[in-house]
């Protein structure tokens, strides 16, 4: 059929992690989802019809066990980075914002003129906040490293207490 087009399935899972729960979602290309720190699944699924609209979302603990490995792995401070693949949907700038959020080194952190800096826009603070903000995959992706210019802890899709939490498990593990 000319012109047909399948709609992607997406795979999700429940990571339940001591007092983590999250949900995370992979397309046959890699992890496209990471959910907050004890959000309801509706989260998840508001993500997904925007993002994928019409897609299947089908549990998979089978499928998604790599990524859930990966992330109990780094929740125990034994893991640094991740080597599972991803697929993220952004625009370049997004993507670009989010691949310097990548070279921020594990237990370190930098403020947002430092990501704007980094991405050589060094007035476009506040477009680089927008494009953390909507970052998909929270940890891989590690948007938690970025702090206020006055050394406090700023938005997060996830809260602060998650976003403290990760800092402080990156502190207590870092070489």
């Amino acid at each position: 059929m000319e012109g047909f087009k399948m709609k992607p399935t997406l795979y999700w899972t429940k990571l339940v992690y001591e007092n983590w729960k999250l949900y995370m979602a992979a397309t046959s290309k890699g992890l496209c989802y990471v959910g907050s720190q004890n959000k309801p699944f509706e989260e998840l699924e508001l993500w997904v019809n925007k993002h994928y609209p019409g897609s299947s979302l089908v549990q998979d603990d089978v499928v998604m066990q790599p990524y859930v490995a990966e992330f109990k792995e780094f929740l125990l401070g034994e893991r640094t980075s991740f080597t599972i693949s991803q697929e993220l949907k952004g625009t370049d700038f997004q993507t670009e914002v989010w691949n310097a959020l990548c070279q921020i080194p594990y237990g370190e952190t930098w403020t947002y003129s430092d990501i704007a800096n980094a991405i050589q826009r060094p007035t476009a603070v506040r477009a680089v906040g927008t494009a953390i903000g909507a970052n998909p995959v929270l940890l891989t992706v590690p948007c938690h490293r970025v702090i206020g210019k006055n050394g406090k802890l700023t938005g997060f899709r996830g809260g602060l207490d998650m976003k403290e939490q990760l800092l402080k498990i990156e502190k207590e593990n870092a070489k």
